[in-house]
Order: structure tokens, then C-alpha cells, then sequence
């Protein structure tokens, strides 16, 4: 496993969207604003927050790395994998890397589609894949214990 300094930011366009692993996310009314589309009649966002807890544990903060070059074209391929269910769409998504503290966001996705059932759809979607199949690690911290054994795990 890579030291989390290791992480590096990145983003890859594509048509009809953008796919970006950044140590801070864009504010989501500048997201939604860059997939606005007369076209489209919808638009689903996501935004997963880190909690408080987990299986009983107070969780303190999140830790995410990734290799961000292979991760990247991972996320532009399940976008592109969308495209079968629903072809007409224009999606963001950015995985924050680094330390997120509890109640910050660690992921955020926006889909505009021509309806509401479609942009729902395809943002779930894409969150699932993304969530099994991309390249990012994340560690997690809880209360009372030594930060130093805290275990990397895939991101799912």
C-alpha cells in the first residue's frame, strides 16, 4: 500500500462529463451549475458525508488514497457504463482524497437527465460501481484507539 501522501489529484474530462480525485471538492452549487442543460428536466446528486460511527465504534475522521490515474479512467468507464441504461445524461463525480473529518463529504455525484426517474438512476449507478470498482482506499479513525493501527480497506 502507498503512503496517503502518495495520492495525487487529478481529473479527466469526457463527453458529457467529468470524473476528478481532489483533496477538496467543489462547492455542489458549482457542480450542479456545470451540468445544467436546457435538455434535461433533472438533476440527482449524492453527497457521502463521513459519520460518526461504525459498528459501535466513534469514528474521529476518514483517510482516502488512491492510485488517481488508474482510478480515474475506472470512474470515466462506469460513466460511460451508465450510458447503456441511460444515454442521454451529463454526470460529475469527485472522490475527495486525504483526511476528511466527520461530517464532511467524501464523495459527490451529479447527474442532469431528462427526467427525474433517469437522473436518480444513473447517480446510483455510478455510486455503487464506483464504490466497488475504483482504486480508493480509505482508513478510518475511531475514538480511544491508536491511530498508528488503523487499518487501510477498500472503499465499499
Amino acid at each position: 500500500m502507498l503512503p496517503p501522501d502518495s495520492s495525487i489529484e487529478g481529473v479527466l474530462e469526457q463527453p458529457g462529463g467529468t470524473c476528478s480525485i481532489l483533496y477538496t471538492l467543489d462547492p455542489i452549487e458549482s457542480i450542479t451549475k456545470r451540468i445544467t442543460d436546457p435538455r434535461f428536466g433533472a438533476i440527482a446528486t449524492f453527497i457521502g458525508t463521513t459519520r460518526n460511527s461504525f459498528q459501535g465504534k466513534v469514528v474521529t475522521k476518514l483517510e482516502y488514497q488512491a492510485y488517481t490515474k488508474l482510478a480515474l479512467k475506472t470512474i470515466s468507464r462506469i460513466v460511460d457504463d451508465a450510458r447503456t441504461q441511460t444515454p442521454d445524461f451529463q454526470a460529475i463525480v469527485q472522490h475527495r482524497i486525504g483526511v476528511v473529518p466527520v461530517g464532511e463529504p467524501s464523495i459527490v455525484i451529479a447527474v442532469s437527465a431528462p427526467h427525474r426517474k433517469e437522473a436518480f438512476q444513473t447517480c446510483e449507478f455510478i455510486l455503487e460501481e464506483v464504490k466497488r470498482k475504483a482504486q480508493i482506499w480509505k482508513r478510518e479513525y475511531y475514538e480511544g484507539e491508536d491511530e498508528s493501527e488503523a487499518e487501510w480497506k477498500s472503499n465499499v
